[in-house]
């Protein structure tokens, strides 16, 4: 156990929906809606969840690139929210984040030497030719050739793409590292390359983790804890381990349970969710899985569960979990 580098508690996010002549607000879509954990030093957090559950919204709001509706994230015993704007730009060293494509979010009219170089001329001073090295410095780190630093984005195959933004994101050796689906746009032999090029880098440099992704076989292999996500609130929190063999929360059993294996004969024996999500404008009263949940009772349908934190340490919010 190490000290916590980032706690959040109570964190909401809605957005507005207007309407009528005047757009006024008359509803809002809770994406993120009370959501509390913490993340240790040099620890991996995987996020996992359908589409639409609110993992790359709570993240955004995490690193306050989108304004909070309440709650408070603490990172580095500092409270973010509470900053102001050049406070906020220095903690933005220790904070980076590596986008889901490479393709779209590397300027394609930039060398590789302003690509990633491009973080050290906002946050530091130093020359071209000391930039030019610590750019190399980086290329190599990554697996690539440093001559690299001379050519364009597009001349590269997507998991080397891929490459180039930790690269970027490295640069400043921050301490926590938002991976959004890191894995999604590139063939599974570069994927196993770059979890295993994710984990050196973390322990060379003491780095710590959050994992947003849609395929539990690489949470399953890279994280550390897991926070189920359904409909903007946090269903299952946990040691990625203990909840992969044993889950308890009904949402999180039907998650897993939709994951095919060597064993799997047709598509007719993987199991399904029944139902729709629900829409975040207006959830279900209640639990917010209840409609979908094989185990739903009275309860669920009229009180929203309580967070509760069983021997194992994970928190789950179900009226219905057994130790």
């Amino acid at each position: 156990m190490t000290e916590p580098i980032l706690e959040i508690t109570n964190l909401k996010k809605y957005y507005p929906v207007k309407k009528g002549f005047f757009s006024r607000v008359s509803e809002y879509v809770k994406a993120v809606d009370g959501v509390s954990l913490s993340i240790e030093k040099e620890e991996i957090l995987g996020i996992v969840g359908e589409s639409g559950c609110g993992k790359t919204t709570l993240v955004n709001t995490i690193l306050n690139l989108i304004e909070p509706n309440g709650g408070k994230v603490i990172f580095n015993n500092k409270d973010l929210f509470s900053l102001k704007k050049k406070e906020m730009r220095e903690i933005r060293k220790d904070i980076q984040i590596v986008f889901q494509d490479p393709f779209w979010s590397l300027n394609p009219r930039m060398l590789l030497k302003d690509i990633i170089g491009e973080p050290l001329d906002v946050q530091t001073n130093l020359k071209s030719s000391k930039k030019l090295e610590k750019v190399k410095e980086m290329l190599k780190m990554v697996g690539l050739p440093e001559e690299s630093a001379f050519k364009y984005p597009h001349e590269f195959s997507g998991g080397q793409r891929q490459r180039i933004a930790i690269a970027r994101a490295l640069v400043l050796m921050p301490k926590l590292v938002v991976l959004d689906e890191p894995t999604s746009s590139i063939d599974v032999i570069s994927q196993a390359q770059i979890l295993d090029l994710l984990l050196n880098l973390k322990k060379k440099f003491n780095l710590t983790f959050i994992l947003i992704s849609h395929d539990l076989s690489v949470v399953h292999y890279f994280s550390d804890k897991i926070a189920v996500m359904y409909l903007g609130k946090l269903v299952e929190y946990g040691e990625s381990q203990m909840i992969f063999n044993n889950p308890k929360h009904p949402y999180t059993k039907a998650l897993f349970a939709a994951i095919p294996d060597i064993n799997t004969e047709d598509i007719q024996n993987i199991m399904t969710l029944e139902g729709r999500v629900p829409s975040a404008i207006n959830p279900p009263k209640g639990c917010r899985f209840h409609p979908r949940c094989p185990m739903a009772q009275e309860i669920c349908g009229k009180e929203e569960p309580p967070a509760i934190r069983l021997n194992d340490k994970r928190i789950i919010a179900c009226y219905f979990v057994q130790e």
